[in-house]
This record gives structure tokens, sequence and C-alpha cells, in this order.
């Protein structure tokens, strides 16, 4: 079978038991770190998941050394799982600790409270290598993710518990968008905005831990950031933002494991990551709210109105024009002839855009502090903006003022 073929095998759940929980798990936590992470972008905690992920290091270690301390083998998934959670817990609030009963900012508190643990993860993960008893062997995958060899018992502990922090960010998505949009009304409207904040930090830390088997606890941080970094390019609105950042984290998730398993030889966390990362990309470019094509189009369009209204004004003035751009564009948009000549329908227009620069001085003349003006930008019709009353008793005041003149 071709690469193609084997992706599609994987896609549509059919390359084995394993390989179909894996990518179930890893939509399932996608899903909620998606939604997780919309909340901690809006509420601009972004660097806090990131000491929460490497909080989890020394927890692995010490789970390890636990576990065969009591005579296991150290590698039994979920007691790893409760061991991360409860030592990036403890990091979790050490930062808010720090924060609140000291000077530093939390960016400082962040980074102090990440080179730490981080740092006391390496030293255990060193010392578990010289260790005679226990299996070390693929440990070192909670670093980038590790699904190759994956039990099934551990595949299915992630989808559950993908599913169950998804539901968790479903329950709670109305009082964290209250906090994460504004916390001083939420505030006013009987959220605790400190549990509230909690509340958030403990979803990232749950979907950390869950996730570092399959992205690793160096990965899991994009997979929290990078799809509401991508849902805010195509939407404004809080609601449609937290659905689309979890729709695009569970396709990540789903398709990098899908990929995953086709090559067997790619890593399962960084290809989840490269898919995140190409919904980024496809955002930056083609969103029609704020991708770079839309901008570029719209300032293109935007230059073409204002050659246009200068290249309309110079010709109801009998003035010359001179920009070349600004004679291409009367000339395709009917206004002139080649030989620069205003058209009838040129001359139309011209008369109407110097109306209208005297209607608009007419406005800021008689109307000074009016909301309207805020709304004009030069190149707006004026139809678009005042009523047809309006404009007939500018156009008196502008009869008036050249009678008395």
């Amino acid at each position: 079978m071709t690469f193609i073929e084997y992706f599609i095998t994987a896609l549509t759940l059919q390359a084995g038991y394993n390989s179909a929980l894996v990518a179930i798990g890893a939509g399932l936590l996608g899903l909620a770190a998606g939604g997780a992470g919309a909340f901690i972008f809006l509420r601009k905690r972004a660097l806090v998941s990131d000491a929460i992920s490497h909080a989890t290091l020394p927890g692995v270690g010490l789970a390890f050394i636990v576990m065969v301390a009591f005579g296991g083998d150290g590698r039994w998934l979920p007691g790893l799982i409760i061991g991360s959670a409860i030592s990036s817990a403890i990091g979790l609030l050490c930062v808010e600790w720090i924060t609140r009963q000291t000077r530093l900012s939390e960016d400082a508190a962040i980074g102090a409270v990440l080179s730490v643990f981080f740092g006391l993860g390496i030293v255990l993960l060193t010392i578990i290598q010289t260790m005679s008893s226990g299996r070390q062997a693929g440990l070192e995958g909670f670093l980038l993710g590790a699904t190759a060899g994956m039990l099934i018992s551990e595949a299915a502990t992630i989808a559950v518990a993908g599913a169950i922090a998804a539901l968790c960010v479903f329950a709670l998505r109305r009082p964290m968008t209250l906090v994460a949009f504004d916390a001083e009304y939420a505030a006013t409207t009987g959220i605790n905005v400190r549990l509230t904040d909690l509340a958030m930090m403990g979803l990232a830390l749950i979907v950390t831990v869950i996730g570092l088997k399959i992205v690793g606890l160096v990965l899991i941080v994009a997979l929290l950031i990078i799809p509401p970094v991508c849902a805010r390019f195509w939407t404004n609105q809080v609601g449609p933002m937290i659905g689309i950042s979890a729709v695009i984290g569970g396709v990540s998730g789903y398709i990098g494991a899908a990929l995953s398993s086709a090559a067997s030889s790619l890593p399962t966390g960084p290809i989840i990551v490269l898919v995140a990362f190409g919904f980024f990309v496809l955002s930056l470019l083609f969103s029609p709210l704020r991708g770079a094509l839309a901008s570029a189009l719209r300032h293109w369009r935007f230059q073409r109105r204002v050659h246009r209204r200068q290249g309309l004004l110079a010709l109801a003035r009998n003035e010359p024009i001179y920009d070349g751009l600004t004679l291409r564009i009367l000339r395709q948009s009917g206004l002139i002839r080649r030989d620069n000549v205003a058209t009838l329908r040129g001359r139309a227009a011209a008369e109407k855009s110097l109306r209208d620069e005297a209607r608009w001085g007419a406005v800021r003349r008689l109307f000074p502090d009016d909301s309207v003006l805020d709304r004009y930008d030069g190149l707006t019709p004026i139809e678009d903006v005042m009523t047809r009353d309006q404009i007939a008793d500018i156009d008196r005041s502008l009869c008036e003022r050249e009678g008395m003149a």
C-alpha cells in the first residue's frame, strides 16, 4: 500500500483498533485543547500554560521512582498522569502565589517556575537512567510524545480523559467566557474571578497531562495556543471563536495521528503540531476578516477609491492629472477616454464628487459636533451616511450661501 492509501485507511479508522483509539484520543485531546486554549488566549495567559506543561516533568520522574519503589515497572500511565498533574498543579499555584504575594510580574514568576521545574525534571530523568530497577525505556517520550507501542489501555485512558476534558470545557464555557472577556463585569454578576481563572488553568493542566503521551510536554503548548490564534483570524465573536478553536484542535489531533499512523517513522506530537500550524498558515493567508490576502485586497481597493476620487475632483476643477495610476483607473472605469478627456459619465461623476465635497464642507460647518462626521472617511458616498432629508437641508444651505455670495 502507498502512503496515501495507508493515510486514508488510518483516517477512516481501519488501520487497527489501537491506531483508531490513538486517532480518536488525539482528536478528543485536540478538541479539549482548542476549547480550553481559547479561554487562556482571551485571558492573555498563554505563558501560564507553558509553565504548566514544563512543570509536569518532575511529576513524571517522581511518579516513576515511587512506582518502582513499590515494585512496579514505573511506566503505568495513570500513575505517571497523576504524578504530572500534582507537580503541574504545584507549579501553577507557585506562579499564582508569587504573582499575588510579591512585586514580581506574572511573566517573571512564570519564567522562574518554568525553569526550576523543568531543570528538576531533567535531573530526575538523569537519575532514573542510572537506576537498575524499573523500565526506563520510552520515558523520554513524554518530552516530545510517542504513540509507538502504546498499549490499548493507555490509548483508551487518553481517549476517555480527552472526552471528559472536552465536556468540562463545554460545561464551564459561560463563566470562563465572561471572565476572559471582561473580568470586572463578571465579578459584578457574582462570578468568582479567581476560582474561574484557576478553573481555566485547571483545564489547561488536564489537557497537558493527558496529552503528554501523544504530544509531549514541550509541544502541548502549541496545541493549546495555535487553534485559538487561528480562530481569531475568522471571527470577532467569543462564542464562534471558541467553537472554531475546538474544531481546529480536534481536526489537527485526528489528522496528525492518522498521518503518524500511516508513516510509523514520523513522531505523532510534532506531526499534530505541524498540522495545526498548517491551519494557522491557511488562516493567516485566506481569512476574509484578518487574512493577509484579504488585507492586501482591501488596501488595493482603498487605493483605487482614493485615486478615483482625486481624479474626479481634478476633472471637475479642470486641473491636470499627472499620476499614471489615477489616469489608468479613470480609463478602466470608463470615466475618461484614451486622450484623457472626460466622458459624459465621467463629467457627471466629477460634478457629483465636487458637489459631495461641498456638502461635506457644509456638514462640518453646520454640525461640527455631529457623530456623522466620525463615520465619514472622505470616500463613502454621502447618500450612504446621511438621509435624503438631511442632504436636502444641506443643499438648501448651500444654495442660500451661494445666493448671499
